[in-house]
């Protein structure tokens, strides 16, 4: 078993329950790790055999254009798709952050986290 790592994504998008988060948008930061069985592309240095980071991180940017209410609904469709698009991957975990949300306090960021395994 082997671990690929995407970090600090960075997305704009319009996530969230408030009007205003859907018509000016925030700055967003997606982590994905992908558990899969590493062992036959470190044998065969062959692309095919593993978990494309470019594949991920296109999956990331197209799932995050689309506007969701909750963080977690978002992170469930990236984590379903390098489910169903990547054959090696066994278990999928999402971080979601925005960046400097509305709540009213000086708060850096909130993040979700889901984990998803086969």
């Amino acid at each position: 078993m082997g671990i690929i790592k995407v970090t600090n994504i960075q997305v704009y998008a319009y996530h969230g329950c408030l009007v205003e988060e859907g018509k000016i948008g925030s700055d967003y930061r997606v982590d994905v790790e992908v558990k899969a069985n590493l062992q036959p592309s470190a044998a065969s240095d062959q692309l095919k055999d593993t978990v494309d980071y470019v594949q991920i991180n296109r999956i990331v940017k197209e799932e995050m254009a689309i506007r969701s209410k909750l963080l977690e609904h978002v992170a469930k469709r990236i984590i379903d798709r390098i489910l169903e698009e990547i054959a090696i991957a066994d278990q999928a975990t999402v971080e979601v952050s925005k960046i400097n949300p509305p709540i009213g306090g000086n708060v850096e960021q909130v993040t979700i986290q889901m984990t998803l395994a086969r």
